[in-house]
Parts: structure tokens; C-alpha cells; sequence
């Protein structure tokens, strides 16, 4: 696991290597382990730039260190001078390697790195297709002169990149493009229009003018007439499988243990975070079957009592007799919270990132690779928001009648209450009824709605035009086909996972030097839950069914019986009390740079209307909190780092 950074000049000017240091410098975290930089090439031929920062895994030797490059074949004379530079993990990459020696090449590392470099020598920019991880790489073709760009099918592994018609930049964090005086560094007011909509910006954009992010199960072949995208992989949820529901519970309890073993393979400590749901629960189960020692396992409880999990996550590590380890998130985040919003580098709204990040904090002082029960959700029908699609479908097929004293009742049902109540989900049911799906579907987890007051008059012109729920329309439009709860699992794994959670996951772990694997985010495992009928996964209003039957006897009965609670944070009460004066500091200060964005009348009357207590409006008041820090601690200390170096 690893930061990358590079740039390509197509025209030959020269790659400065002091920017080049000091984008490895902005994406150390990810690497602490050392940097490499590689520079050739110009005048009369493309000037190349490949810096890397390294987390030491797999292959600890110095020659396993990168930029890599294909030397030993450039010499025997049966290949041409690559170069790579990689983030990730290749879990098949013995398997790979061994048929690669077989065929004659030479690989003097046991690293995976070295194997897609053997892999490009076959078979160019398909040799993708092989590989079974979570990635982002860049490899340079000399002889051709073209970039390689290619990022994992779920998109676990984060790819920047910008391309000026002159020169092409990629690295794993937008700061890391954005330290070259050549880059401009401006706001996308559509990104923020759909932040202020979602809680993050979705891809293939980003919160920068001119940056954007690689899609997943996408690479990109970059040379001087532009970048040519292509997508070579795809989840398909037909045609569905036949098959009795014994024997689905058998093949996913099986590939599922296939992917935990798979992800065990390490030169460095490992452990796993254990949030005492089912699918952490269930990792663990499997690691312990396999780990040749104590398996250690770390959580993250709360004060308040209604978001503390640690009783359940403590079943387990008894169970299995895990070396297990606590940590306590208390509302003490003055230090923390402008410090995540620079990890993050844009703005970004799911508190869970909070205590993520104390999480592998923890973990890092006692391993180097967690594996988390991230995924489980999307392939296996765990969201409660999979009902509501079932229910709309039926609403659908309602006399006219009927859906307008439902239209009428969802008017006056109260907006209000506790967003993990059964009565709350029936309100936004009844309030969403007769909304198009998209709106609807977001309403579930979404922040602002699209003609909220909450924006400045000049802005909300500015951006009028902007459809900030376009990933999901688009996502449900292209699955229209299928069955609801096929749909909105299909939307998830395309916008959803990759643009929230697993960026969540990925800035929280590699901020503190820790790699993160999820066995759930095997691709073969989800091809193969993606085509069993929803009706198994889902039967009646019973979350994640298949997979509980999966991993029953595994996981404690007590949790598999318990309703989701997700990784839910006390926001609520922290803004009323301990963060109150970040909150208002920060949000009414004359000097907010949001007010850009915002009618700060609205703001004043949301705060006051949360403090009350009256209505709780937690969630969006960090959304607000994350955008004003965002620009203070990422996109201000860009621009005077800038001016400084000048």
C-alpha cells in the first residue's frame, strides 16, 4: 500500500523533480515506509516523472522498492523499457507469476508490483484483466510513449489525474497534482452544489476544476493525442442464477472463506477491525479459522449508550479468543475534526470518518493490514433502504386514488425524530412516495435536497442548471430492468461504495500508514451474490438473509438476530455541546468562506433550530462544519503554499 504521484510532458519540457518531492511529501502518510522518484527522458521525446512513497507489506527488500522497472528483460532483449509505479494489492499475484516464469520472464522480486510490469510485456494495457486486488497504478511505456493508468473494479484504490492537452498528471490525492505551480487551483461549483446534496462528490469529478478520478474497473491509455478511457470490467446482475437456497448459502459461506484466506498474505502484522455487526463478526470468524496465531481485532465504542457497539464486538473476540483492543470516541475533536478535513482534501460529510480514523489509529500501533467487513451491505442486501424500493414498486401499481391520500398523509407526517426509528423510515417513506426514484432513494441518506434554501441566491443561479443526483438517476436508469432491491444494490456499488464509503475507509487507514482489506470487495464474490435472485437475499423485510443463514454458527447469535446499526457517531448531542463553539466559530464567523455557497440567514436559523433541541439537524450541520474546513485546512493551505514557494 502506497502514495503514487507523476506527470508526463508530452512536449519534452522537463519534469521539475522539486515538485516531484514534494508531491510524495503531500501523500506520505500513505507510504512512511521511504521514497523513490524516476525522471527520463526530453528534449525530442516526452519528459516522465514517476514518484512513489512506500508501505511496506509484501517483499520487505530494497528491490522490491519503486519506481520498478523491467530490467532484467530490457536486457535479455525481449522487452522495452517500462516503468511502474502501484498502490494496492494483488492477491493472485503468486499464481500470476509463476505462469509468467513459466513462459521465460524474469522476476528478481517476490513483490506483486514486478508482476504487472511482466503482465504489460504480455499482453499491454489488458493485462488488467488478470489481476484480482485492490489497485491504482501508472506504468510508462517509453517505447511507445504512452501512460498506463488503471484503477481496481470497485474502486478501493483512489486515481487522480489531469490532462492540459500538453502535459498529464495523476497521483493518489488531488494535493499532490494541485503543488504544481502549472495547475490551476480553482472550485467546481457543480462539485459543491452536489456535495451539499450527497455529503461528498461523486466521480468522475471532483471539488477541482480540470482534476478528476479515474472511474473504477476503468483504465485510461494517456498519450499526446489525449486520454482514452476504457472500462474492461462490469457487475452483472443477469442473467440470474437457479439455484436452491442451500446451496447459495454453502457457495458464498465457501468464496467468502476463499477471500479472507486470500487476504491474509502479509510480511507485516495483521489484524482486523471488529465493529460487532455481521460481517466484521464474520471475518474474523473466518481469519481465526485460518491465522496461525492469536488474531488480533480492534473497536470503537461511545459514551452515549444507544451508539456503543462494544458489547456486541466483545461476544466475538471472546468467542475466538482474540487479542482484543478498545478505544472510547469521546466529543474531544477540536484538533481532529480540521485535521481529517485535510486527510480527506475534499469536502466530505459521513461522520463515521470520525471514529474510522481513531480506529486505525488504534490499529496502527499494533499492525500494518486490517481487514475490515466493508461490502456486505451492497451485495447481500443489508441496507434498510432496499425496503423502501420494494414498497415504492408496489406503490406504483396503486389506484390513482389511493396514492393521493398517500401524497396527502406524507405532507403533514413529521420530518422530524430519530433517523434510526421504524417510525422515521415510514414518514420519509409516505413524504417520498410519488418522487421520482432518485430523489427518493437519497432522501435516505442524502443532506440538502436540491432547492434548499440553505444556498446564497447568487449561487444557487450560478449552479441552477446542475442535477446533483444525476450518478444516481443515471444508475438506476441504466439498471431500470431489474428488480428494486437489484437496483438500488446496483447504484450503491456504482456511486454510493466507491465515492463514500470506501473513501472513507481508504483516507482514514492510509492517514495513519495502515492498509485496509475488505473480503467482502472480492469481485468473484460479488459477480456471484449479484446474480442470485433479490427474492433470497432479501425475502420479505429481513436484511441481508442469505448471508446471516451464510455465516450462522460463525457469528453469535445475539448479533445476527440484533437490527443494523451501521457506524452511526452521537452528532447530535456533540454539536449541542463540546463542538457548539467550533460549530458557531466557524459557521457565523465573518470570515466563512462558505458564504459563498451559503445564505447565511439560513444557516443562523438551522443552528438556532438544532440547538433547541427541537428538531436535530446534526448531519447537516457537519456537512456546513466540513465545507468551511475543507477550505481552511485543504484548499486555503494549497493556495499559500503556493504563494510561500513563490
Amino acid at each position: 500500500m502506497c502514495g503514487i504521484a507523476g506527470k508526463v510532458s508530452f512536449a519534452g519540457a522537463p519534469v521539475d523533480p522539486a515538485w516531484l518531492h514534494e508531491a510524495c511529501d503531500l501523500v506520505a502518510h500513505r507510504g512512511p515506509d521511504g521514497e523513490r522518484v524516476f525522471i527520463d527522458g526530453g528534449p525530442g521525446r516526452p519528459s516522465v516523472g514517476l514518484g512513489h512513497r512506500r508501505l511496506k507489506v509484501i517483499d520487505l527488500k530494497p528491490a522490491a522498492d519503486q519506481p520498478m522497472h523491467n530490467t532484467e528483460c530490457v536486457a535479455a532483449g525481449t522487452a522495452s523499457p517500462l516503468a511502474v509505479v502501484f498502490n494496492g494489492e494483488i492477491y493472485n499475484y503468486r499464481d500470476l507469476r509463476r505462469d509468467l516464469q513459466s513462459r521465460g520472464h524474469r522476476l528478481t522480486t517476490d513483490s506483486d508490483t514486478e508482476v504487472i510490469l511482466h503482465l504489460y510485456e504480455e499482453c499491454g494495457p489488458a493485462c488488467v484483466e488478470a489481476l484480482h486486488g485492490m489497485f491504482a497504478f501508472a506504468l510508462w511505456d517509453a517505447r511507445k510513449e504512452q501512460l498506463l493508468l488503471a484503477r481496481d473494479r470497485v474502486g478501493k484504490k483512489p486515481l487522480y489525474y489531469r490532462f492540459d492537452n500538453r502535459s498529464a498528471w495523476f497521483a493518489s490525492e488531488a494535493r499532490a497534482i494541485l503543488a504544481d505551480p502549472e495547475v490551476p487551483i480553482e472550485v467546481d461549483a457543480p462539485a459543491v452544489r452536489q456535495y451539499l446534496a450527497l455529503g461528498y462528490v461523486a466521480g468522475p469529478g471532483s471539488a477541482f476544476s480540470g482534476l478528476h478520478r479515474l472511474p473504477p474497473a476503468h483504465r485510461a491509455v494517456v498519450d499526446k493525442a489525449g486520454v482514452h478511457l476504457d472500462r474492461y470490467w462490469s457487475l452483472d446482475y443477469e442473467p440470474k442464477r437457479h439455484v436452491t437456497e442451500a446451496s447459495a448459502v454453502e457457495e458464498i459461506r465457501h468464496r467468502l472463506h476463499a477471500s479472507v484466506k486470500a487476504r491474509l498474505v502479509s510480511d507485516v502484522p495483521l489484524g482486523a477491525f471488529l465493529s460487532g455487526g455481521i460481517d466484521s463478526s464474520a471475518v474474523v470468524a473466518l481469519m481465526c479459522r485460518e491465522a496461525g496465531a492469536r488474531v488480533k481485532t480492534f473497536s470503537i465504542g461511545f459514551e452515549d449508550a444507544a451508539f456503543n457497539e462494544l458489547e456486541y464486538a466483545r461476544l466475538v473476540a471472546r468467542r475466538y479468543d482474540t487479542e482484543h483492543h478498545e478505544f472510547v470516541v469521546r466529543p474531544e475533536l477540536v484538533e481532529v475534526v480540521p485535521k481529517l478535513a485535510w486527510h480527506y482534501g475534499e469536502p466530505y460529510a459521513d461522520s463515521s470518518s470520525i471514529p474510522t480514523y481513531h480506529l486505525a489509529k488504534l490499529a496502527r500501533e499494533h499492525i500494518t493490514v486490517a481487514l475490515t467487513g466493508d461490502g456486505g451491505d451492497e451485495s447481500f442486501a443489508g441496507y434498510r433502504r432496499y425496503i423502501a424500493l420494494r414498497l415504492r414498486a408496489s406503490y406504483g401499481r396503486l389506484p390513482s386514488g389511493l396514492k393521493r391520500a398517500i401524497a396527502a398523509v406524507g405532507r403533514v407526517a413529521p420530518a422530524g425524530g430519530h433517523a434510526r426509528s421504524r417510525v422515521y423510515d415510514l414518514g420519509r417513506l409516505l413524504r417520498t412516495a410519488a418522487q421520482p426514484i432518485a430523489p427518493a432513494y437519497v432522501s435516505w441518506f442524502g443532506f440538502f435536497e436540491p432547492d434548499t434554501p440553505i444556498l446564497d441566491p447568487d449561487f444557487a443561479r450560478l449552479t441552477a442548471g446542475v442535477d446533483a443526483l444525476a450518478p444516481f438517476s443515471d444508475a438506476f436508469d441504466r439498471h431500470r430492468s431489474l428488480d428494486p432491491i437489484d437496483q438500488g444494490m446496483a447504484a450503491d456499488v456504482g456511486v454510493y461504495l466507491p465515492d463514500d464509503l470506501l473513501v472513507k475507509v481508504d483516507i482514514a487507514t492510509m492517514a495513519v500508514g495502515l492498509e485496509a482489506r475488505s473480503p467482502f470487495l472480492d469481485h468473484e464474490l460479488m459477480a456471484y451474490a449479484a446474480r442470485l435472485p433479490a427474492s433470497i437475499k432479501l425475502p420479505g423485510r429481513t436484511t441481508k438473509a442469505l448471508l446471516k443463514r451464510a455465516v450462522s454458527g460463525l457469528v453469535p447469535d445475539e448479533i445476527l438476530s440484533r437490527r443494523k446499526a451501521g457506524f452511526a457517531v452521537p452528532l447530535d448531542s456533540w454539536l449541542r455541546g463540546s463542538l457548539r463553539g467550533m460549530l458557531t466559530d466557524v459557521l457565523l464567523s465573518g470570515q466563512s468562506r462558505t458564504r459563498a455557497y451559503l445564505n447565511s440567514e439560513a444557516v443562523e436559523r438551522l443552528i438556532a433550530e438544532h440547538m433547541s433541541g427541537r428538531t436535530s439537524h446534526g448531519h447537516r450541520l457537519w456537512a456546513l462544519l466540513m465545507l468551511e474546513l475543507w477550505h481552511t485546512s485543504a484548499l486555503e493551505r494549497a493556495r499559500n503554499a503556493r504563494r510561500t514557494a513563490a
